[in-house]
Order: C-alpha cells, then sequence, then structure tokens
C-alpha cells in the first residue's frame, strides 16, 4: 500500500465518507458536535435510544449528548460500564444486554457508543448481537477511538487468551467525533492515542509522517487545528482501506501495524497493565526492527520511526513477560494473533517506507528482535 493510491484530502468541515456501498456512512470531525442536535438527524427512526457509557466518560458527556438526541428520540436510557480493557468482557457485556432488556428495547432501537474504545466494542458487538442486529452510532471521546477504533465495523471482546478474539464485522450508522472530549483525555491517554496516528504514516502516507514529526509537539499540547488534522487523516487512511476491504482478508491487516507484539504485551501484562496504545508503540518499534532484519527497510528508518514514538510520550521497548523465556512467551500469545495461519504467525512489517506487507518471519529472527527490544 503506498501514500499514492490513498485518497484525496477533504476540506476541513467535509465528513470522511467510509465507501461501502449501501451500509456507507460519514463520520463527521468537528469542535463540539455533542452540542448539535443536527449531528444525529436522520438516523434510523425508532421511539427509544440507549447510550452506552462508562464511569469516567458518563459524568463528563452523558448530559450533552442526551440533550441533542432528545430532539430525536421520545425516550432515552444510559447504561454505564465499568472503565478499563480489564472490563471488556462477557460480564460487562451483559450488562448492555440486561439494560436493553429491562427497557423493552425492540429492533428498532439505537445504540450511542459514548466513550473510547472499549466502550466502542462493546456496543458496536451488543448491537450486533442483540435481536441479531440494531443500529448504532459511534460517539468516540478518545483520540484512539476517533482515529481508530470508532472507525470500520469491529467490534470485539477479549478472551484470557487472546484480545478481540470474540466478535463481529458490524458497521455503525454514523461517527460523531467532538474534538472537545480530547480537552478532558489523561496525557497518558491522549500518547496511546497519537500510537495509532502515527501508524499510518509508516503504512501508507510519508507525508503525514513528515507532518507528525514537525507536529507532535502542537499534538501534545493539544492544539486543535493539528488535532483536526490528525484525526482526519487518519480516518482518510483507513475509510481507504476498509472500503477496500471491509473484513480484513487482505489489504485491511495492514492497520494491524506493531499490534501482533502490542497484543501479546497487553495479554501478557495483564488486560490494563499497558494501554493498547503503549503495546501499539513499543510493538511498531520490534515490527519495525523486524522490517530491517529481513531486508525491508534501512537502520535510518527504524531510527527515526523509534524517536518520534518516543517523542509521543510512548515506550519504545517491550517489557519482560518472562524472565526464564521471555521471546518463548511473546512467541506463544503471537500464535492466538488472528493474522496467524496454521500456528504461522504473520506479521505486519514495513516493506519500504509508506508501504506495508503481511508475511511471516523465521521463529530464530523474531526471538532476536524480541531480545534486543525488550527490557
Amino acid at each position: 500500500m503506498q501514500a499514492a493510491t490513498t485518497p484525496h484530502l477533504s476540506s476541513a468541515t467535509e465528513p470522511v465518507c467510509i465507501d461501502l456501498g449501501e451500509r456507507s456512512y460519514p463520520i463527521a470531525i468537528g469542535a463540539d458536535l455533542l452540542l448539535d442536535a443536527s449531528q444525529f438527524a436522520g438516523l434510523p427512526s425508532a421511539s427509544a435510544a440507549l447510550i452506552v457509557s462508562n464511569t469516567t466518560v458518563a459524568p463528563l458527556y452523558a448530559q450533552r449528548l442526551q440533550a441533542a438526541l432528545s430532539a430525536h428520540y421520545k425516550t432515552l436510557h444510559l447504561v454505564v460500564l465499568p472503565d478499563g480493557e480489564e472490563h471488556k468482557n462477557w460480564q460487562t457485556l451483559n450488562l448492555i444486554f440486561d439494560a436493553l432488556l429491562e427497557h423493552g428495547c425492540d429492533r428498532k432501537t439505537v445504540l450511542f457508543a459514548l466513550g473510547g474504545g472499549v466502550v466502542g466494542d462493546m456496543t458496536g458487538f451488543a448491537a450486533a448481537s442483540y435481536m441479531r442486529g440494531v443500529p448504532f452510532v459511534q460517539v468516540p471521546t478518545t483520540l484512539l477511538a476517533q482515529v481508530d477504533s470508532s472507525v470500520g465495523g469491529k467490534t470485539a471482546i477479549n478472551h484470557p487468551l487472546g484480545k478481540n478474539m470474540v466478535g463481529a464485522f458490524y458497521q455503525p450508522q454514523r461517527v460523531v467525533c467532538d474534538l472537545a472530549t480530547l480537552d478532558t483525555l489523561a496525557p497518558r491517554e491522549l500518547s496511546a492515542g497519537l500510537a495509532e496516528v502515527i501508524k499510518y504514516g509508516p503504512i501508507a502516507d510519508m507525508v503525514f509522517m513528515d507532518w507528525l514529526e514537525a507536529n507532535i509537539d502542537a499534538l501534545l499540547a493539544r492544539e486543535r487545528t493539528a488535532l483536526a488534522h490528525a484525526v482526519r487523516r487518519s480516518c482518510e487512511i483507513k475509510a481507504w482501506v476498509v472500503g477496500q476491504d471491509e473484513r480484513e482478508s487482505g489489504l485491511r491487516a495492514v492497520l494491524n501495524f506493531g499490534h501482533t507484539f502490542g497484543h501479546a504485551i497487553e495479554a501478557g501484562m495483564g488486560y490494563g497493565a499497558w494501554l493498547h496504545g503503549e503495546g501499539v508503540g513499543a510493538g511498531m518499534v520490534m515490527a519495525a526492527e523486524l522490517s530491517r532484519r529481513l531486508g525491508l527497510v534501512d537502520a535510518a528508518f527504524t531510527e527515526r520511526l523509534t524517536a518520534l514514538i518516543e517523542r509521543a510520550g510512548l515506550p519504545v521497548r517491550g517489557p519482560i513477560l518472562d524472565a526464564a523465556d521471555n521471546a518463548g512467551r511473546y512467541l506463544e500469545l503471537m500464535r492466538v494473533d488472528k493474522k496467524a495461519e496454521g500456528g504461522e504467525i504473520r506479521f505486519v512489517l514495513i516493506d519500504g517506507p509508506g508501504q506495508a506487507v503481511v508475511r511471516a518471519a523465521p521463529d530464530a529472527l523474531v526471538r532476536e528482535v524480541i531480545d534486543a527490544c525488550c527490557g
């Protein structure tokens, strides 16, 4: 995948469109969209809507969303989930089903995911499953969710043996990215989101990577214009990829750059110990180093990427998961990765700056990379 194949840059106010035929939908990006009831007009008609949020986000933004939605729905329900990756499981998912059933919600009820990636993934999975499918809308409030997890219809919960291993492809009706919600994001969460922004450069658009290097300090300072461009360009690239390969049968896998190593870190450390973006940050360094050792990129590129990840406030070295055989533990966890085929781990590698490839690598070489990049 090369920069030349990515879509044109849309205007500052034009929604980014996910082109999936009759299931296409817009991604609205701007400030204070939660205060604008018109952002939620034209959705499937229903008498009731259910907002799903968590204990951190609901006190900040649930009333704003309720006020905007009250112009369109007669009845509004709210379910508040515990916050954190460690709660992305069956028990928490059932809280959504409990609320839907207790309120007598029918298959026209619209679900609204107000929160980060965990809330979005679980709300989407609940929407895909309840009565075999009800409409839902993504209202992401973290940078990571706005640039990645809310876009493209991948929904899931975690299993103790693997991240996002139980889920469904199910597209939302709309994504509404209110940049004002990023003002209350914890610094660590902001950095975690930047990992998913940074990945788009090496896999698709080196001009964007140049821009990120020049503007990383502005992003960390939450300058609104910089954030707007980062969110928009990330969504444009992801929208193009998802439009080509909705169900990750080929091209879409390149969006998982750094994720094979990153998911192993999350599972090995225990969900919640490392944020998803932190695992991806260290994982991108490891994937870039593996690319270098396979002769796909040079040392200058890996050093450049590592420096950008570090400037974003992200870890650039992986943790020790097993003191006796750390590389062996990583390999064990990575064999559960969804890209694995027949027990063979497949990695997203950089096949020259601005393009990516999915391929296997010898275990011995992967071990060398893990030993060099951890601890």
